[in-house]
């Protein structure tokens, strides 16, 4: 093979590799994103959430199933270590353990709102409901994203140090919480 040759080969495989869609993917916009997952007005997933809380010498694993109906209803049912549903469906929060029952307004509990409402409302594709709570910051393409919600309001900051959200095309796959006081948790989300 020539010298030529040779170089004219590899200028061909860069330019193949120039045009090809996973190096000219354009970075993803946060308008683009919102309007994608607004798309599903409804889903199921499987959950497995891994829950990191300084008192504790273990992570606190649980797994279970999502369900979701936009724009207002989002159903967390733990399955394992032991049964539970949270139900929130407009503004009031519904937690069932066993036999003990909760009901709390989300405008009487702002911290736990902000957290709820990213998950939500990412689900649904609200921009303008996370932006009142979070300056939002985005990076990958739409077939590898990560959304960066970090709280505006100092009531939730005192909660919640960041949330981070990472996904694939108009589905959310994981939701990373950092605490302000250094707990966290990770869940991994597979659609059904």
């Amino acid at each position: 093979m020539t010298r030529f040759r040779y170089f004219r080969l590899v200028a061909l495989a860069g330019l193949a590799l120039m045009l090809s869609p996973a190096v000219q993917a354009a970075p993803l916009g946060i308008a683009q994103l919102m309007a994608s997952l607004a798309k599903n007005p409804q889903g199921a997933a499987s959950f497995t959430e891994t829950k990191t809380i300084s008192i504790l010498e273990q992570p606190v694993e649980s797994s279970g199933e999502l369900l979701f109906v936009a724009p207002a209803r989002l159903e967390k049912r733990t399955l394992k270590p032991r049964p539970e549903t949270m139900v929130l469906d407009g503004d009031t929060l519904t937690l069932e353990r066993g036999r003990r029952k909760h009901v709390l307004q989300l405008r009487d509990y702002p911290e736990v709102a902000g957290m709820i409402e990213s998950i939500r409302a990412t689900l649904a594709g609200d921009r303008k409901a996370l932006e009142r709570v979070y300056h939002l910051a985005l990076n990958g393409d739409t077939e590898r994203w990560t959304l960066v919600l970090t709280p505006l309001d100092a009531k939730v900051g005192k909660v919640i140090a960041r949330i981070r959200m990472a996904g694939a095309r108009d589905a959310v796959r994981s939701v990373d919480i950092l605490q302000a006081d250094g707990d966290s948790s990770l869940m991994t989300i597979n659609p059904q």
